[in-house]
């Protein structure tokens, strides 16, 4: 049964549609993309109405007719991969009135969504090792495309972006992960291999999931009434926009002369004298604030890029169906506060993304969260169990690469993205997860805990295990002493003799160095999770 909102959304694509008069193919089907080997490819797009469209490449010929919006589609049959560069032709037909696109430089291979948001967003050019590696990334057959930021209330058709190769001079503003994964698929598969990088900054998952994915569980329908109450309104927030627009305008002229100006000239002030003080081996002076608020802008029509659904709708929608091997996925630092929501709204939207593809349960792979403190304990938690509960997926672990909300180590991240992709997606025997908490069980005041994903063998990496804290009924943790014997880790503390729970990477501060023999760090893990809380606070910057 379709609801209000979803009538409205079909209503809406079928008018956006139906605006083009010559053919038009998806901003995907363009010089130098990649197409998914061993799959059937969709190859869509708009033209006139009824308009016959013929899209031909490597020896294929399909030709289809538009309907009566303009909207045509037609599916090549599956091809391997290929180094040899081709083009794809697509040709309109409406009365002998002839339009012709030519993709140039169209390879076919392996095709990979990579999303999130600031850590997936992050380029290349920015992490730890940019000067080492842009030099050297010099890989034609490897393919860039970034989907330009974008919200909208409603599913969108169409896109803006552009494929590049890749090399030293294109691949600096590329995600450094999507970067990182692409050149290790592309050397362990040998194929050509496309990245389609669709992220944003401090957006939190609820974003990226369609109305009708949300629809299907009620826990989430406070953010499926907050999609329809937009839609509702929009007609008469679209009418008052202008008027409050030009309100916002005067108050900010007035407030950039009386504070905006004042404050510029007063920080570059502050910034000489904290310059010549930290010189000078004096105490630093107070940053100066501004004396009234900025005037605060004009609330999106479209609920903007926090608002639900707005990036499903503007920034993964356009880009299905386009036929891809499966996504990388770097999120959830703005759904901290919410972890327990999160063990829901995040496996909902890995299903929403593969009802709306239909290829199938296609790899989905994402990183569980670098620490930050115990910023994201429930958000860990949530990972751990999509990871364990959703078929075909794989998580990448990051205990290593912390400290900040953006960790400049983006390779390995990247890295093991890419061996979890080879185990999950290619079938390779190789071992892409470090130890996995599997159970425990208490003996004469030890807690022995076991573990999946040995990987040839428990590690205690540069020095005894820490970051192991233990409680008592009272459920205080206190510190405990953690050591490896066989393949298991044995806690136990002198202030505890009857425990009954354990928890890994729990102490803010604390080092993370329990691994195992295939160079892989042990996920954050707690044997009494029902006992967590959602009271960390999510970051105030992205």
């Amino acid at each position: 049964m379709q609801t209000k909102s979803s009538l409205i959304i079909l209503s809406f694509c079928a008018l956006t549609s139906s605006a083009w008069a010559e053919v038009k193919p998806n901003a995907l089907f363009s010089d130098n993309a990649v197409l998914q080997q061993n799959a059937k490819v969709p190859v869509w797009g708009a033209a006139a109405p009824n308009e016959s469209v013929t899209v031909e490449f490597a020896g294929q010929k399909k030709t289809t007719a538009a309907d009566a919006q303009g909207n045509w589609k037609v599916t090549l049959d599956p091809m391997p991969a290929s180094a040899a560069v081709r083009d794809l032709t697509i040709t309109g037909n409406l009365k002998s009135q002839i339009s012709n696109v030519k993709c140039a430089n169209v390879l076919v291979g392996e095709v990979w969504v990579c999303s999130g948001q600031s850590n997936m967003a992050w380029p290349l050019k920015q992490a730890g090792n940019a000067a080492t590696e842009t030099p050297t990334a010099n890989y034609p057959k490897l393919r860039m495309f970034t989907v330009t930021q974008k919200t909208a209330l409603f599913p969108q058709s169409e896109l803006t972006g552009k494929w590049v190769e890749c090399s030293p001079a294109t691949v600096g503003n590329f995600s450094a992960v999507g970067y990182f994964f692409g050149r290790d698929i592309h050397k362990a598969t040998g194929a050509p291999v496309g990245m389609v990088h669709t992220s944003w900054g401090g957006t939190p998952a609820e974003s990226w999931t369609s109305i009708t994915g949300m629809e299907k569980d009620p826990s989430l329908h406070g953010y499926v009434e907050t999609v329809k109450s937009l839609i509702e309104n929009h007609d008469a927030a679209s009418a008052k926009l202008p008027q409050e627009m030009a309100a916002y305008q005067a108050k900010l002229k007035v407030w950039n002369e009386k504070v905006g100006w004042p404050l510029k000239k007063a920080d570059e002030a502050w910034a000489k004298e904290n310059a010549k003080n930290l010189a000078e081996g004096k105490p630093t002076v107070r940053r100066p604030e501004p004396s009234e608020p900025r005037p605060t802008p004009p609330a999106s029509l479209d609920g903007g890029n926090h608002g639900p659904t707005t990036l499903y709708n503007a920034m993964i929608a356009p880009l299905i169906p386009y036929a891809i091997k499966g996504a990388i996925w770097y999120q959830g630092e703005s759904n901290a506060g919410k972890g327990f929501e999160y063990r829901t709204l995040f496996p909902r939207m890995i299903a929403d993304w593969r009802e709306k593809w239909g290829q199938g349960d296609f790899p989905f792979l994402f990183v569980q969260l670098a620490p930050l403190g115990d910023r994201w304990t429930t958000v860990w938690e949530a990972q751990l169990l999509t990871w364990k509960k959703t078929l075909n997926t794989g998580m990448a672990v990051t205990t290593d690469v912390g400290g900040s909300l953006h960790p400049l180590q983006k390779e390995p991240v990247g890295a093991r993205l890419a061996l979890a992709a080879r185990a999950v997606a290619y079938g390779e025997k190789v071992e892409y997860s470090g130890p996995e908490y599997d159970s425990f069980k208490i003996d004469q005041g030890r807690v022995i805990i076991s573990f999946k994903h040995l990987g040839g063998g428990l590690v205690a990496k540069d020095g005894p295990l820490n970051g192991f804290t233990m409680a008592g009924a009272d459920k205080k943790f206190l510190p405990a002493k953690a050591e490896i014997q066989g393949d298991t880790v044995v806690v136990t503390s002198e202030k505890i003799t009857s425990p009954v729970a354990v928890r890994y990477l729990w102490v803010r501060g604390s080092e993370m160095n329990l691994w195992n023999k295939a160079g892989l760090p042990a996920s954050p893990f707690w044997t009494d999770p029902e006992s967590l809380t959602d009271d960390a606070p999510a970051p105030k910057n992205r």
